[in-house]
């Protein structure tokens, strides 16, 4: 790809640009809030720029960039990158009071991070100085919703408005330790030396230990820290843990690729005409042509349990003998009991491996969830006691309740389908010469007793078993009842 054609394919969004010359080497690092719109005003010919840019541009044979989610995240990462890399072109800024700076305060022992224009020997670091004071700012709010570290000069004995709104962790009174504290300051470092992907690893690996112990509060900031520091690079993304997927993966210790996810219902009113449903999601999105739908066979009554071991059954027993591949995960729209059911039917078929889990509300008033406040899902594993209940805006739980509400829309769609059918076939039983095979072809066909009644003579002699005489007989009868 050319230079006129890697500018064009620039983004319109914020980001650090890199100019190189032929041979590779770096000539100048910049900052913009339009990527495009930035560098292709270098290039204009009728622009004119001080001989300094006019001698670098001549000179630039290459643009590589690295988009950034806002423009002060790019003020801080060019600043970060002219500090590692010394480009030819780029002109210092003086460490004086014309620019502001950020000094984090290591020299304490609960340290603070905010702006200075004063540069002293007390044991902080000092980061900068920065061309836009107004960006800095931003920089610096943007640091204090990831990482909420105190803000008061002086640490008062109780907690203050900040940690009541969680914009700090209260270590005046000990809410938040001193090792994990030193740990929000090291994330910090790593971003303010441009170091996010490393940082993005690290973050990672704690969200999947705080997962591992089930300390799911702690995942989930974690978790939205991740995602609030992830950005693409080059195009490309390097590092997406806060995927809903990866997600579902740490929170509940699944393992392998979840590519694949089949769900389960069943649906029955007083144990009449009850079916079964299986919906089919690949890569979190539902493939209808996979779906397949059980019409309850073996059990008499209101059995949930056996009816959720017939469909399991059937379902695996010809996954099996068709030698069709089988789901990352299986998910089981009810709780432990249900789950338990599938699991042993599985165990029979010979398929332990496959991982599967239940989701459902709590049973009873009395059973609380592990963490208070709204309404929460159960989830349910085969490996745990107890069930699992994941944060109300994970977005592993909304992936979870998507999957379970269409297998639910998907059962309740049949078993309202057979409803009507049986209903509409009672309509028909007056019509004479009209056997019961002839009455289940005509519902199967249309659907419902008023799609008949609007259909004409022409349209019902489609049907197999049907004539010029018996379709007229169909039509003047249901005509003749509505009147």
């Amino acid at each position: 790809m050319g230079l006129k054609e890697k500018i064009k394919a620039l983004p319109n969004s914020p980001g650090v640009y890199l100019m190189k010359d032929a041979g590779g080497a770096l000539l100048y690092v910049g900052k913009a809030d339009n990527l495009k719109k930035r560098v292709s005003s270098y290039f204009h010919p009728h622009r004119k720029h001080p001989e300094r840019i006019e001698l670098m541009v001549s000179k630039v044979a290459d643009i590589d960039y690295i988009p950034t989610a806002t423009s002060a995240e790019a003020l801080i990462y060019e600043n970060s990158l002219i500090k590692q890399l010394s480009p030819r072109y780029n002109v210092a800024l003086r460490d004086d009071k014309s620019y502001p700076m950020l000094k984090l305060t290591v020299n304490e022992t609960f340290p603070r991070l905010f702006i200075t224009r004063q540069k002293k020997k007390d044991g902080a670091l000092y980061y900068g100085p920065y061309a836009s004071a107004k960006l800095l700012k931003q920089a610096v709010f943007i640091l204090q919703q990831l990482f909420p570290l105190r803000k008061c000069n002086v640490m008062p004995k109780r907690v203050c408005l900040n940690y009541h709104i969680r914009q700090c962790f209260g270590p005046c009174e000990g809410k938040i330790g001193k090792g994990a504290y030193d740990e929000m300051i090291s994330q910090i470092k790593l971003f303010l030396d441009g170091r996010q992907t490393e940082l993005v690893r690290r973050l990672a690996a704690k969200m999947k230990e705080a997962s591992n112990s089930e300390d799911f509060e702690e995942a989930l900031r974690l978790r939205d820290r991740i995602e609030a520091l992830t950005s693409v690079r080059k195009g490309k993304v390097l590092y997406n843990p806060a995927d809903e997927f990866d997600e579902l993966k740490n929170l509940l210790g699944l393992k392998g690729q979840l590519s694949t996810i089949e769900a389960f219902d069943v649906s029955n009113i007083m144990g009449e005409d009850a079916v079964g449903s299986m919906v089919y999601f690949y890569k979190g999105k539902p493939k209808k042509a996979q779906y397949r739908k059980f019409r309850i066979r073996t059990v008499a009554g209101i059995d949930d349990y056996s009816m959720m071991r017939e469909i399991i059954r059937r379902r695996y027993a010809r996954a099996i003998e068709e030698e069709r591949p089988l789901p990352d995960l299986i998910v089981i729209d009810g709780g432990k009991g249900h789950l338990g059911v599938a699991l042993d039917e599985l165990r029979k078929l010979g398929l332990s491996g496959i991982q599967v889990i239940g989701i459902a509300k709590p049973a009873r008033l009395h059973e609380k969830p592990f963490r208070a406040g709204g309404e929460f899902e159960h989830v349910y594993k085969a490996d745990s006691p107890k069930p699992v209940v994941l944060p109300r805006d994970s977005k592993a739980l909304h992936l979870l309740e998507r999957i379970r509400d269409e297998a639910h829309r998907f059962a309740i769609s049949y078993h309202k389908s057979l409803q009507s059918k049986k209903v509409g076939a009672s309509v028909l039983d007056g019509i004479p010469g009209i056997g019961e095979k002839r009455k289940k072809a005509l519902m199967n066909h249309f659907g419902s007793v008023d799609k008949i009644r609007d259909a004409s003579v022409e349209d019902v002699m489609k049907v197999k078993g049907f004539n010029e005489r018996s379709s007229r007989a169909v039509i003047e009868y249901l005509k003749g009842s509505q009147a």
